[in-house]
């Protein structure tokens, strides 16, 4: 057993600090604020090499692991979590089609992204199917060799810039979740209609939409897998990309941690500085526990499906811990500095509004719970990885 990172993940690591702390952090207050989206950021991360990671070399990419992008994202989602989930939401609309997609999709639609920027999205959600993604109602009916698309999705990352979207559909609505069936869809396809941008709590430059699908046509050759395998491609993909997700909390919490910390070395109360009371000294310790405990189970649920061993039960106990602790370490980093965190002028309340979306999206904290508990009902999982 070997904690340490290779010369080559040292390396990315480095790679994507200097990134979040020259890039990222000095616009971050900015892009917050306004909401503007930040697509020059964008291109700069896709010039260095920090998008798209997991395309497989065959079709130009990097042939990253999963291990990796935990290495990148923790630095990322520290520099700004709004912009970490605007850089790496092309790793979510990719996973599935790289799970799923035939060679001749893979070619067109995914090795593109290697010779020029562009953006893809994860189209799953909707106004009443979030975490069911059963329920969806999305419909495609085949006729002929094309499929026609009616339906609407919902908090859709990165919506209004991507150039195509994974689109989860119900091919046979009598059949259930194995009636469901996922697509590429170009965003330019007519028919495709791009909504407003959502205002949300947190990550607010993160680029939120609705989208609505009106007879849109796809030829066949855009199915992703075989009709009825949608709903497994997708579920698929969530050990691939949940502990990213996690690990995005785990930055984010580090980063409240050490403002924390900063401000309780200098800030004096009754004669000394408040980090010598051990009413603030125990919150503090008790984040950085927290903050290493989610780093590690986040580097072994993505270490186990790097290795070929299915991590469901570790991704879902990765994101639920992350997210849950992530929330607790930036509200109790606006407790440490009182009325100053509370204040706009500081960053810690950002970082406690862009936090909560972490027990939300890609499968709520409730939804990992589920998932846990089930694993464990059925004798799964409790003693640990069965390598």
């Amino acid at each position: 057993m070997d904690f340490a990172l290779s010369d080559d993940q040292k390396a990315l690591r480095g790679l994507a600090r200097d990134f979040a702390k020259n890039e990222i952090r000095p616009k971050a207050e900015h892009h917050d604020k306004t909401g503007e989206y930040p697509l020059q950021i964008l291109k700069k991360a896709w010039e260095i090499g920090l998008m798209n990671i997991h395309i497989p070399e065959k079709y130009n990419g990097a042939g990253m692991t999963e291990l990796d992008d935990t290495i990148i994202g923790e630095e990322l989602f520290w520099g700004c979590s709004a912009m970490a989930t605007a850089i790496l939401a092309n790793n979510l609309a990719l996973a599935p089609v790289l799970i799923g997609a035939s060679d001749e999709v893979l070619k067109k639609w995914v090795q593109p992204m290697t010779e020029q920027f562009q953006l893809c999205a994860y189209a799953v959600t909707e106004p009443g199917a979030g975490s069911d993604v059963a329920g969806i109602r999305t419909t495609a009916r085949k006729v002929g060799d094309e499929y026609i698309i009616n339906g609407s999705k919902m908090w859709i990352t990165n919506a209004g810039y991507a150039d195509w979207f994974f689109v989860l559909t119900k091919t046979d609505p009598a059949a259930g979740h194995k009636g469901i069936t996922g697509f590429i869809v170009s965003s330019k396809t007519p028919g495709v209609v791009v909504g407003k941008k959502e205002l949300n709590m947190g990550q607010k430059c993160s680029d939120t939409r609705g989208i609505t699908f009106e007879e849109v046509k796809v030829h066949k050759s855009q199915m992703i897998g075989k009709e009825g395998e949608g709903f497994k491609i997708a579920m698929g993909a969530f050990d691939h990309t949940r502990p990213g997700v996690a690990i995005g909390a785990v930055g984010v919490a580090r980063a409240a941690m050490e403002h924390a910390l900063e401000y309780a070395k200098t800030r004096t109360a009754f004669g000394k500085p408040i980090v010598e009371n051990q009413a603030i000294s125990f919150m503090i310790a008790e984040m950085a526990r927290d903050i290493e405990a989610g780093r590690l189970l986040c580097h072994q649920a993505a270490w186990l499906i790097d290795n070929g061993f299915r991590n469901t039960y570790q991704a879902s106990i990765a994101k639920a811990f992350c997210a849950d602790a992530c929330m607790r370490i930036t509200t109790d980093a606006v407790q440490v500095l009182g009325g100053y965190g509370f204040n706009s002028e500081y960053p810690v309340e950002k970082l406690m509004r862009d936090a909560k979306i972490f027990q939300i999206y890609e499968g709520t904290s409730q939804i990992q719970r589920l998932i846990i508990s089930r694993y464990l009902t059925e004798g799964k999982g409790i003693e640990g990885p069965n390598l």
